[in-house]
């Protein structure tokens, strides 16, 4: 997975016109310089690094450490694109808020008229992204942006972004197509976020016994998974011994692995729950993306499985968080790791040539090209070359 460091503080406000105006030209300028010279492949891999993007969003001139560097650029990149899509082949879908919502529509919509009979692939795979950023990565951080960027050929990516309200900063989740192997294990190409937390999360390789498990619970008769639910939530039950720790109770084992296990002080709606795992019974899924995509299916059903699969049959879920530290372009004492000055190069020469093809004015050109310029400086300066 490739890893980034990004302050994202969550913004509010709009961004200039005048701005978005020239961020466009420039978004247009810089996605043809990549295409021609490289393809679309090359294309979403470039969106798909979180770092890349950062940079890309610092180039067409918004803060490089807000939240809105993310709405704004894909905002940017999505009106720019319209005017060149037939060209490049390459078409941009979603956006922020109730526009997200619309992504498989948009997906439809432009399949249909193009005449891609892949389209209805492609809007599962929007869906299932959404599902997953939400529902096995359990960080706090609530989904409420998300676009879904594809070419004629069925290749995609997918940034999305949440919003942790209570931290005031923002997550970005990057996905590329042809490094998914499998939806609900380790599909990201990245996640950035400078908040190192201790999420649930079902998408870590650690834990595909919890899933397997939590699958086999849906799918057999509810009345078991029901009874193990409320033993596990209700405090008056007298497996349940003490407070030990803020929002946990300690849960007295005596037949399993483990003697004692911390327990969430958490209340699931039982009604509800108990309406969603009959319907997860007889529809009977066959793996845990069809479990997902299950309507009702949402963070506290799968959170409810997960529980159960652990305290009660010892299957263990992941809590390592997948979003990593890291520095944008290498540090200058080598943590992580050197700038390779190649590639930081080649980078940099990429952005020159779509800054030089760019529809604006050479005032405008020059100043992107400064901030290209002081950027490299920077990391001379510090000796983070290697």
């Amino acid at each position: 997975m490739k890893t980034g460091i990004a302050t994202i503080p969550l913004d509010y406000g709009k961004c200039p016109k005048w701005l978005f105006e020239r961020m466009k030209r420039l978004a247009i300028g810089i996605s043809l310089a990549i295409v021609e010279e490289f393809g679309q492949e090359e294309f979403l891999k470039r969106l798909s690094d979180p770092v890349w993007f950062q940079s890309l969003g610092c180039v067409l001139g918004f803060d490089w450490n807000s939240s809105g560097l993310t709405t704004t650029t894909l905002g940017a990149l999505k009106e720019a694109l319209k005017e060149t899509e037939n060209d490049l082949g390459i078409f941009v879908c979603g956006g922020k808020g109730k526009v997200s919502r619309k992504t498989p529509e948009e997906i439809k919509m432009i399949g249909i008229t193009r005449g891609f009979e892949f389209f209805e692939d492609l809007i599962l795979a929007s869906r299932l992204t959404a599902k997953v950023d939400s529902c096995l990565i359990q960080d706090g951080f609530q989904i409420y942006h998300h676009n879904f960027i594809f070419t004629e050929k069925g290749d995609f990516v997918v940034i999305q972004q949440g919003m942790n309200v209570k931290a005031q900063k923002a997550r970005r989740y990057h996905w590329l197509s042809f490094k998914i192997k499998k939806f609900t294990q380790e599909p990201h190409s990245g996640i950035i976020s400078d908040l190192r937390l201790k999420p649930l999360n079902l998408v870590a390789k650690e834990s595909e016994k919890n899933k397997k498990i939590a699958l086999e619970l849906a799918k057999e008769e509810p009345k078991t998974f029901l009874k193990d639910i409320k033993l596990i939530t209700k405090e008056e039950n007298h497996l349940i011994k003490q407070k030990r720790l803020p929002n946990f109770c300690q849960m007295e084992l005596e037949d399993k692995e483990f003697h004692y296990h911390p327990v969430v002080k958490e209340k699931f709606n039982l009604k509800r729950l108990e309406k969603i795992i009959e319907k997860i019974h007889f529809l009977k899924p066959e793996n845990f993306e069809k479990l997902l995509m299950i309507e009702g299916v949402g963070p506290r059903t799968i959170r409810a499985l997960s529980l159960v699969a652990e305290i009660i049959y010892g299957a263990r879920p992941s809590f390592e968080d997948p979003a990593r530290y890291s520095f944008a372009h290498g540090g200058k004492d080598g943590t992580p790791y050197y700038v390779n000055k190649k590639i930081y190069d080649k980078t940099i020469k990429i952005l020159e040539k779509g800054i030089e093809i760019a529809k604006i004015s050479l005032k405008e050109k020059e100043k992107a090209k400064e901030r290209l310029w002081w950027q490299q400086r920077k990391l001379q300066k510090e000796g983070a070359f290697k």
